[in-house]
């Protein structure tokens, strides 16, 4: 088995903090989640998450304005310039210290960070390969207090900067004679956002308490004098002590609150010309973020009641208004065109795109606001089910990434969830004492399991039939088992003396294994009166157990660390993995033993096979994932989920930086009411939430699923929801190679219609490409010949690279043929190697299956449009009876071509089933 996994996406989180970008083209939108970025194709409606990560959770992301390069920076201030194109780190750099905006010059030859109470003006990297990607051009200083945003000018020659000392800014970003900088009052709070109009001085400036100033320039861009260049060499230059001139690393640029006159004499000048006010309740309606588009002169200001205003300058008229959170709302973007605005809400993680002029929502999803627990796959691993302690049951697409269908009827944290056997109904076991079943038909919660007295389920279980469905109590320590098709509860089995820790199913027996904390698995036979079939013993308290996919194994995972195999049919031990020192805990801040000690208490909390059974996956409270190979019992790989540092139990080492004679700087909360209150309680301040504090979630993986395909495997984990995926890379992977096999003579093979022979080498030569190109270009009539004469050994490598192509290719039809010939000619051969042709079977069933749905709903559609088209025309009268009736025909004669079409595609379907 190959272990060339690697991450390949990010579910269950969709946006944390910092600030919302907008693509080039205006159709894609870039989100900040945690220390990774995610881009939403919202015309294609699929997510990507960018295989790259920074140290700590993401404050600032800038575009460059060609759309190539983007700057993300960390909660310290540590920067990645990476390529959106290639998807790769170019670039690192660090600014020492916390980052509050970056922004790209319209032109994409500079950009301005700010931290602290100055703005810092690098050269932005050019297409050129440079020795430093960031070169220090200027540093401005004026306010007094931290800065907050950034706007440049349409021609980049100015820019201008807010600050918490509620004063704005504006400087050249070149040397103008006219215009060094410029400092602007006339606010009561925080600067929010400020904004130029288009191709002009003219400013708009926004504060947190609800205040809009419209500033007037007395000069164009085009009135903005050059210095001379010999002023401009005499302030660059420095001399030393020598004598000599030197080039400084950057020019510095201070600003003076109040210069006399004769500084400001012949220099630009601003005039508030109007200060308007939004409606505002009370102190939690603060403005919180704001942005506008200069072509529409549209504003939009978001509110930490999770209300947000659209104006139309410089005359303040409200065009919508709508709430669309119960929390503030940290970022807003508006894309190129002006249509689409997308709100960010950090406290619940939500992320909506709305566009305001048919009032609808582009894109509308939240991740688990608390962190996952459990997860589990639908059998044809297309779908990805979440259960959360915030009570939420979530279903994902593993295609496009996304969210769409939510069950909030639990009323406290979900502890487990599964698929029936027929990918339809989810099953759902929580704390509030009912395990629930609901349908992907009609979206719906159909049945309610409770027990006859209160209890809380901690685990879930349901046999391969999907009839009998059995949940583990933590407080009673009993088993529930209740009918699925009456939803009467069949039996209460007692017999553990402590909690209910995990149920699991044999998928080929109708046999329910049980796992508790009093260290005994025990064996459930559910056709012979559920009476105990076995009692495993165990030396430490039992926290997981799994069946092998075959039912011929049981994977039991306990507190002291190991994982142990067991021939459950006769109740003996074949094997035990020491795991305790591959699961390498991390140190908490507050730890006084190191990570090593700290470890040893460890254990894994969650095991799964892989789909062939050859391997297991094992985690727990670590950031690692280990995988085992079962036959050998060794370790062959250790994933590491998370380089995250803003979460806990990730350092392998004390820091003696942080450590007092007083204790831990850990414990100094320096993050209370942060963003929206005060960071220093003070007597006498009203803002702010008192009981507010900063906490580090701690990293853990709750639950590990392969996927029925074999091809990727899914870990909820406190980041989220972490696909890892078979690497999709271009790697040399010969099978049976000869020395004659080169792409010249297949391409000779495929000229003189040897197809057999072409397919058989282009299969030993093993590249992609190559395969496409010669299935491609055998003709649909020689298939079936093909089919039938390929060896029974390159049949499975056929159907893999089927099931593959599926995903990518419009030519359906075509490989259906394929598909269907080969399964009809050789099915009775490859059904006796079912068990290890299983993940890519379900593999092929997975494509096919989606091409089902996008195809059947497309002809029911048109099946709906033909009967509306038929009912209008049948209603015009007497004289087109004759013309309606030839179209009827003819429309009847496609209807069932469509239906036909449905029936092929659902006979293959189940047959692969």
């Amino acid at each position: 088995m190959k272990f060339a996994y690697r991450f390949s996406g990010l579910l269950g989180t969709v946006y944390r903090r910092g600030n919302l970008n907008f693509t080039r083209d205006g159709s894609c939108l870039i989100s900040p989640v945690g220390n990774r970025i995610s881009l939403f194709d919202l015309k294609n409606n699929k997510c990507e998450t960018f295989p790259l990560a920074t140290r700590l959770n993401i404050v600032c992301v800038a575009l460059s304005p060609d759309g190539s390069l983007a700057i993300l920076v960390d909660e310290e201030g540590a920067a990645l310039l990476i390529s959106l194109i290639g998807k790769s780190v170019i670039h690192q750099f660090h600014f020492h210290k916390p980052v509050h905006s970056v922004s790209f010059s319209p032109d994409g030859k500079k950009f301005v960070i700010t931290k602290d109470n100055v703005a810092l003006m690098y050269h932005a990297p050019g297409k050129k390969r440079e020795f430093n990607a960031f070169v220090l051009d200027k540093t401005y200083f004026g306010p007094y207090d931290e800065t907050t945003c950034i706007d440049w000018t349409d021609d980049s020659k100015c820019f201008a900067i807010g600050s918490k000392d509620m004063s704005t800014w504006v400087f050249g970003a070149e040397r103008w004679a006219n215009l060094i900088y410029y400092s602007l009052g006339g606010h009561k709070d925080v600067i929010v956002a400020c904004f130029f109009e288009e191709d002009s001085l003219d400013l708009y400036t926004v504060s947190r308490d609800g205040a809009l100033c419209v500033w007037q320039c007395d000069t164009e861009l085009d009135g903005l004098k050059p210095m001379p260049p010999k002023e401009v060499r005499q302030k660059n230059s420095v001399k030393d002590d020598d004598g000599f001139l030197e080039e400084p690393k950057g020019e510095e640029i201070r600003g003076k609150t109040n210069p006399n006159e004769q500084e400001m004499r012949e220099k630009v000048k601003y005039t508030r010309v109007a200060k308007y006010f939004f409606n505002k309740e009370g102190d939690f309606n603060n403005l919180t973020s704001a942005a506008y588009h200069k072509k529409t002169h549209l504003l939009v200001t978001g509110f930490a009641s999770g209300i947000f205003h659209l104006h139309e300058l410089p005359d303040f008229n409200l065009i919508h208004s709508l709430s669309i959170s119960d929390q503030r709302i940290a970022s807003i973007s508006i894309n190129s065109t002006g249509d689409w605005i997308a709100f960010g809400c950090s406290g619940l993680g939500q992320l909506l795109v709305w566009e305001w002029q048919s009032e609808s929502y582009v894109l509308k999803q939240q991740g688990h606001f608390n962190s996952m627990v459990s997860l589990a796959y639908s059998p044809d691993g297309q779908y990805i089910v979440t259960g959360g302690e915030d009570g939420k049951v979530k279903v994902w697409n593993t295609s496009s990434s996304f969210c769409f269908v939510t069950f909030t009827e639990h009323s406290s944290g979900v502890t487990a969830v599964t698929f029936t056997s027929s990918g339809y109904v989810i099953l759902s076991a929580s704390l509030d004492g009912t395990v629930r079943a609901f349908d992907l038909h009609r979206y719906r919660n159909f049945r309610t399991f409770t027990s006859p007295r209160p209890s809380q389920f901690s685990c879930l279980a349901v046999d391969s039939s999907g009839e009998i469905v059995s949940a583990g109590s933590q407080d009673s320590f009993e088993i529930f088992i209740w009918s699925m098709q009456s939803g009467r509860l069949l039996d209460v089995l007692s017999g553990h003396e402590g909690p209910i820790s995990s149920l699991s199913f044999n998928p080929m027996k109708c046999v329910l294994a049980s796992g508790s904390w009093d260290k005994t698995v025990k064996l459930w036979d559910m056709l012979d009166s559920w009476r105990t079939k076995e009692t495993l013993m165990l030396n430490s308290d039992v926290l997981v157990v799994a069946f092998r996919p075959d039912g011929k194994e049981l994977a039991v995972a306990s507190l002291n660390g190991q994982i142990t195999f067991w021939d459950h049919e006769n109740a003996v031990q074949v094997g035990s993995i020491e795991g305790r020192h591959d699961l390498q805990m991390g140190r908490k801040e507050l730890d006084k033993i190191t990570a090593k000690q700290s470890a040893k208490g460890k254990s894994f909390t969650t095991l799964c096979y892989s789909a062939d059974g050859q391997s297991i996956l094992a985690g727990g409270l670590s950031k690692f994932v280990c995988i085992y190979n079962v036959k050998e019992q060794i370790l062959m790989k250790k994933f590491e989920i998370s380089c995250n540092f803003s979460l806990d139990a990730m350092e392998e080492y004390l820091d003696r930086r942080k450590m007092t004679e007083f204790g831990s700087m850990a414990l100094i909360d320096e993050g209370a009411g942060d963003e929206d209150g005060v960071a220093i309680p003070l007597p006498g301040v009203k803002t702010g939430d008192m009981s507010s504090r900063h906490f580090k979630p701690e990293i853990r993986v709750t639950c590990l699923r392969f996927s029925p395909t074999g091809r990727s495997w899914t870990a909820t984990t406190t980041e989220g929801l972490l696909i890892y995926s078979l690497d999709a890379g271009l790697f040399f992977d010969p099978f049976e190679l000869d020395i004659d096999v080169t792409p010249s003579n297949i391409r000779k093979k495929l000229h003189q219609k040897e197809y057999t022979v072409a397919i058989v080498m282009a299969l030993k030569l093993n590249e992609k490409k190559l395969i496409q190109e010669v299935i491609e270009a055998i003709p649909g009539n020689e298939v079936d010949v093909v089919c039938s004469s390929l060896p029974d050994l390159y049949v499975e490598k056929v159907l893999e690279f089927l099931a593959s192509a599926f995903e990518i290719s419009c030519h359906l039809e075509f490989y259906l043929i394929w598909a269907h010939k080969l399964l009809m000619l050789h099915g009775q051969k490859l059904k006796t190697r079912s068990q290890k042709l299983l993940p890519m079977i379900q593999f092929l069933q997975k494509s096919i299956q989606r091409h089902f749905e996008d195809v059947s709903k497309l002809c029911e559609w048109n099946i709906y449009n033909i009967k509306y088209a038929l009912a209008i025309s049948q209603q015009r009268g007497v004289k087109r009876v004759a013309e309606a009736s030839v179209d009827e025909e003819d429309m009847e004669s496609d209807n069932g071509g469509a239906g036909f079409n449905s029936v092929m595609l659902a006979a293959l379907a189940k047959s692969l089933s």
